[in-house]
């Protein structure tokens, strides 16, 4: 099973042609969009810096600077503000002018997460802002991590052709009894004030660990919202009669790799995976609404090579899914690109126009079908469905940091080790012990481990191939915070980043 990190959750944008007249307001939020009026957002603009006092000469290229900005903003959200101030050809001063402005109209922060990359400001950078987390990066305070992936399983029994795991790889089973006391102090020092900081997740397949419900319930008990990603294959009604402490989870996300036994096998090397898998998902849904039970239940969909025609098959599993469970349908799907950057896992550019038609035909049909179904198509796939034909970010060996971001997050295998990437955290993978902060043990908590890390600040020299430790979360993280330290390095550490937790309401 491949590491993935927690999301926020998940909600569907939908676009409307309308006859309607749009609002003021409306000028200026929708102008990052894909034919976004520039021309009404700059009339709009200049009222509003009127009404701010500024009705001197020049407030016309003011407001065109600050349309500008919106839209360079939301299109490439990893602007440093020099590179920014280098495009509008304006000086340090007027520029400055601009940057207080931008933040006293809040309806520009609004049109930079409207536009064809807006899911990096709304699903990962404004959350992190709102936390200080990047902030403690940044200014090297030890902080406890903003997320906490914990890899319980011992063993997978999937082999996918994309996944980094050793072959054969496996934590022996007399670790689960330590390492399971371990994750359980872990969730123990968990603050009150981070619900939903700790996961579930691999590495391996965590429904291997017999252990696990038990530390679901541990969390439940202490009101923390913790979701389990899995591949569902061992979610049995036998599982769950052994383990009712899942049932205490806040969510499952279940990472779909086909939709037939075929597409399954040849990803998973597992015969007849597809329908075990559906069988189970189908009579868990069953007993949850039976149960009246709370937890979320939703599907992650990875589009891979020669599958962008499979979308419209990806709504009909969903509402045959739904007939088991009527009233308490799937509550949501993300469907994601793959996001190692393999070869092998890139999409050809005739297939990517395929898959432009084929999501906005998808979310149509999702609306039709799954009313009740949100979807969340991720970094690129939103801004695809538009008409924008964005890519994926991509780290490479000279834009990773040397001491990662371990107040961002860390995610802690069956042994205790502290894994600073949520690619890295496979027993015996090449290399990646070079990405553990330390370990947790009986004398030394997490929060021990990530304050020693932090206040050592050791510089580990990226190789090549260590960009695949990295998902797509650290990714966006890790540029973010690269943003952040030339912002800071250049003389704009008030305004680094652009939007900052001030703007991230």
């Amino acid at each position: 099973m491949s590491a993935i990190g927690p999301e926020p959750d998940p909600e569907v944008t939908v676009l409307v042609d309308t006859a309607q007249a749009i609002t003021p307001a409306q000028a200026i939020e929708d102008v990052a969009r894909p034919g976004g009026d520039r021309a009404a957002a700059i009339r709009v603009l200049r009222t509003r810096l009127a009404l701010l006092g500024d009705t001197g000469e020049g407030a016309r290229d003011r407001a065109g600077h600050l349309v500008d900005l919106a839209v360079r903003y939301g299109s490439h959200p990893f602007t440093t503000l020099e590179q920014a101030r280098h495009q509008l050809d304006v000086d340090r001063t007027a520029f400055t002018t601009l940057l207080g402005l931008f933040r006293r109209i809040p309806e520009l922060g609004t049109a930079v997460q409207r536009g064809p990359e807006g899911k990096y400001w709304s699903n990962t950078i404004l959350p992190l802002e709102r936390t200080g987390a990047l902030d403690a990066v940044v200014h090297r305070r030890p902080a406890f991590p903003y997320s906490v992936g914990l890899y319980p399983g011992p063993t997978c029994m999937f082999r996918c052709h994309f996944c980094v795991r050793v072959t054969g790889a496996r934590y022996d089973a007399s670790a689960m009894d330590a390492g399971n006391a371990m994750f359980a102090s872990v969730i123990d020092e968990v603050p009150d004030t981070q619900p939903s900081t700790v996961y579930f997740s691999g590495g391996l397949e965590p429904l291997t660990n017999p252990g696990l419900g038990e530390l679901a319930a541990r969390g439940g008990g202490r009101g923390l919202d913790m979701t389990l990603y899995t591949n569902a294959f061992a979610l049995t009604d036998r599982t769950l009669e052994r383990q009712p402490g899942l049932w205490s989870l806040h969510a499952i996300r279940t990472s779909l790799y086909g939709l037939n036994d075929t597409e399954y096998e040849a990803t998973t090397t597992k015969p007849r995976a597809f329908g075990r898998v559906s069988a189970n998902l189908a009579s868990f849904m069953a007993q949850r609404a039976q149960r009246g039970a709370p937890l979320r239940l939703g599907l992650n969909y990875i589009i891979l090579p020669g599958r962008a025609d499979r979308l419209m098959d990806l709504v009909d599993f969903v509402a045959d899914l739904n007939e088991h469970s009527p009233d308490r349908p799937l509550d949501f799907v993300t469907v994601r690109e793959d996001y190692s950057g393999r070869e092998d896992g890139l999409l050809a550019p005739g297939e990517r126009a395929q898959l432009r038609d084929a999501l906005r035909d998808f979310t149509a049909y999702a609306r039709e079908r799954t009313p009740a179904l949100h979807i969340d198509l991720g970094y690129a796939l939103e801004s695809l469905r538009s008409g924008v034909d964005t890519k994926l970010l991509r780290i490479s060996p000279q834009t990773m940091r040397g001491s990662a971001h371990a107040q961002v997050a860390v995610q802690v295998d069956l042994l205790g080790d502290v894994y600073l990437y949520r690619e890295s955290g496979f027993p015996e993978l090449a290399g990646a012990h070079r990405y553990i902060a330390g370990r947790v043990t009986p004398a030394k908590s997490l929060h021990e481990v990530v304050h020693e890390f932090v206040e050592r600040h050791p510089h580990i020299e990226p190789r090549p191939g260590d960009e695949y430790f990295l998902d797509g979360f650290d990714q966006a993280v890790t540029a973010r915070l690269n943003q952040m330290e030339q912002d800071i390095a250049d003389g704009w550490e008030e305004h680094r980043g652009l939007l900052g937790a001030d703007t991230a309401g």
